[in-house]
């Protein structure tokens, strides 16, 4: 594709307030087919920033055979919006991102593009594939992030130099979660940034982990939740991934907090000759995360995994969709039971199997 031209911030569109709050990506161009505008859903979603977007042609954005290109030279002043199914759109060399397209004139002779996300294989089932879209706002995001991880590990490090063990009771212990949990997220940036193989399946000591994820649900709640474990001390090791485990377990423990739950218990058993999609195990294990909060809102029962459904205005939408994806990582599943005041989300995961990425 070609060179992006210079930013013409004089050709810049009026600022479209409307538009800025929509979550669907729009962008729109003068009668040249310039880009003169576009709202902040479309930046991020094509994962740059919107400056940089300034003057690029319109149709210079299809990555794949002109399709958007023949249609605003189809498309009339007096036309109502022509649809372009499944249009491969990028920026310059960039992350490709699959939508149907909306097309309309706009009253000064541009174009108005109006993006609505698809998967890049329609097929898939959505709980195991985040959108094309979604993942270029998440690599926009990690780009982003990569300069206050490197402050907060700094900062760690220097506080860690300062501290003596004998004198700051559990300040030592504190700085070194610090220190981890920025390793951690430093990890998850990296692989949002350039996306490697998974790594090989390690043994772990599933309590070990959820003493992780307590750890950080006693630092983030303190006092206002009671955090009870009901571990069984018989379960053996299992390959797994230990970093991917936890953050799978934490968003579930920090749904439950959210949910306004005083109660929440972590309960590992062994359950046998389990039956998980198609394949029967000896052995599993069986992770229940048991709360007292709210429960899930009714109208969200039927597509609670689904990326961006959440319950909450403020949040992501995440955290449960990744959660299901960790566990079909390793074999296993995670479904839930829930009314007001007993919500129950249980993972079941193999433990007597082959490292499924040998």
């Amino acid at each position: 594709m070609p060179t992006p031209p210079s930013p013409r911030p004089e050709t810049a569109g009026p600022v479209r307030p409307e538009l800025d709050i929509l979550t669907t990506p729009v962008a729109w161009s003068d009668e040249e087919g310039a880009i003169v505008g576009c709202n902040p859903a479309f930046s991020r979603w094509l994962g740059v920033g919107a400056r940089r977007l300034m003057g690029w042609p319109l149709a210079g954005l299809d990555g794949g055979e002109g399709r958007l290109a023949d249609a605003m030279g189809r498309l009339d002043a007096t036309d109502a919006p022509l649809r372009v199914r499944r249009v491969r759109l990028r920026y310059a060399d960039g992350e490709e991102c699959f939508a149907d397209v909306w097309l309309s004139r706009r009253d000064d002779a541009g174009w108005l593009l109006e993006a609505h996300p698809v998967d890049e294989f329609p097929g898939d089932d959505p709980a195991l594939l985040l959108p094309s879209a979604l993942s270029a706002s998440l690599k926009g995001l990690a780009h982003e992030l990569r300069n206050p991880l490197a402050g907060l590990k700094g900062a760690a490090q220097l506080l860690a130099r300062r501290l003596d063990a004998d004198t700051h009771g559990d300040s030592p212990e504190l700085v070194a979660m610090i220190g981890s949990e920025v390793e951690r997220l430093t990890a998850l940036v990296d692989r949002l940034l350039t996306p490697a193989p998974p790594r090989p399946h390690a043994p772990l000591n599933i309590h070990a982990v959820l003493e992780r994820v307590l750890r950080l649900a006693e630092s983030d709640a303190g006092w206002a939740v009671r955090l009870v474990r009901d571990y069984d001390p018989s379960l053996p090791e299992f390959a797994g991934d230990a970093d991917r485990l936890m953050q799978s377990v934490w968003n579930l423990v920090r749904n439950a907090i959210e949910a306004g739950a005083a109660n929440v218990t972590l309960r590992t058993r062994a359950e046998h000759a389990v039956r998980i999609a198609d394949a029967v195990h000896p052995i599993a294990l069986r992770l229940e995360i048991i709360d007292d909060g709210r429960g899930v809102p009714e109208e969200l029962t039927e597509r609670l995994f689904l990326p961006l459904v959440s319950g909450r205005a403020e949040g992501s939408g995440l955290g449960l969709a990744l959660a299901q994806q960790v566990a079909r990582e390793h074999r296993g599943s995670l479904a839930y039971r829930s009314r007001p005041g007993h919500t129950v989300f249980t993972l079941l995961l193999p433990m007597h199997v082959e490292d499924p990425l040998e």
